[in-house]
């Protein structure tokens, strides 16, 4: 049986690195099932799947594009955030998983995920104990690291890697700015929201301690985790945390919200847990303490693209036999 892969995931995003650290790692050969378009977009689960031959072959998809014309398709579902999003695109989204996703969950019998966070959450909504879910994790780019040579700066931050979506609470963090006077802030977010953000920041009288980066590499990325006194997490909700681990793989602890399961498994006790979600003087306080302690964390073993590739490799071998 032939294996096609859906390769349009690749991007600056999670499941987009995922994709692009993962697929060139399979052990097994495949061949792109070339379609155009996003694979984001709901109306994309019942396109054409391409060449005639896709009828007969195993589809992989290292997201939750589901296509409902493929005989038979494996997805890697990392989270199933969208479902708790706001207003009608969570409806949307309802409908989307429990139609086309779950259809293709269900008919190829097992899923992939990335942990064990997300694999109870999907454990609950497959709602079919027939279904294997198979927790592939994540890996960590090499970048990441410690170095011996970083020493501390005379002008201390705290880092935010992600994107202004309501799940990753960066308001939270802004108001905690507020309060915390002498903390400073770099946040490494998409060009496309800085504008919005900026604009966050300065109805909060806070702009001037924050600075925005967007478009770094992996090397530039690490410096700046190395730089700074501790990483800021604040999602509500986390299929896996990426941001997390890497801070930690740099030696650098993470605040996060101790609600947040997925984070919470990477994090353990590298980093230090806030209770609520959105009080903005504990996380001022934690964002203080942070600055003042200038903590450093042993990095974690493990999280391999290699192992993950692995894992992939072996459960579509499963389905090819």
């Amino acid at each position: 049986m032939t294996l096609l892969v859906d390769d349009r995931y690749r991007g600056a995003h999670g499941i987009g690195r995922y994709a692009a650290e993962v697929l060139p790692r399979l052990a097994l050969p495949w061949e792109s099932l070339d379609l155009g378009g996003s694979p984001f977009s709901a109306v994309d689960a019942f396109r054409p799947v391409g060449p005639a031959s896709a009828a007969h072959a195993l589809v992989y998809s290292p997201g939750y594009g589901a296509l409902v014309r493929a005989r038979r398709q494996l997805l890697t579902l990392h989270d199933l955030i969208q479902l708790s999003g706001p207003g009608l695109g969570r409806w949307k989204f309802a409908a989307y998983y429990a139609g086309p996703v779950r259809n293709v969950v269900r008919r190829a019998g097992v899923v992939l995920t990335v942990s064990e966070t997300s694999a109870r959450v999907l454990r609950s909504w497959v709602r079919d104990d027939a279904v294997e879910i198979v927790n592939a994790g994540n890996g960590c780019s090499e970048a990441f690291q410690t170095r011996p040579d970083t020493m501390q700066r005379s002008d201390p931050y705290v880092l935010y890697v992600g994107n202004g979506r309501r799940h990753k609470n960066l308001d939270t963090v802004l108001d905690a700015l507020a309060v915390a006077s002498d903390v400073r802030m770099v946040a490494v977010v998409p060009a496309q929201e800085i504008a919005d953000l900026q604009s966050r920041a300065t109805h909060r009288g806070v702009d001037a301690r924050v600075r925005w980066v967007s478009g770094v590499d992996d090397d530039d990325l690490a410096d700046l985790y190395r730089g700074a006194s501790a990483t800021v997490m604040p999602s509500t909700l986390e299929g896996f945390g990426l941001p997390a681990l890497e801070s930690i793989r740099c030696g650098v602890p993470v605040v996060y919200w101790s609600g947040c399961d997925a984070v919470a498994e990477i994090v353990g006790d590298r980093g230090q847990a806030v209770s609520s979600a959105d009080d903005a003087r504990e996380w001022a306080h934690a964002l203080t303490e942070a600055v003042t302690a200038g903590r450093r964390v042993e990095p974690p073993e493990g999280y391999d693209w290699g192992r993950t590739a692995e894992v992939v490799s072996t459960t579509i071998t499963r389905f090819l036999d």
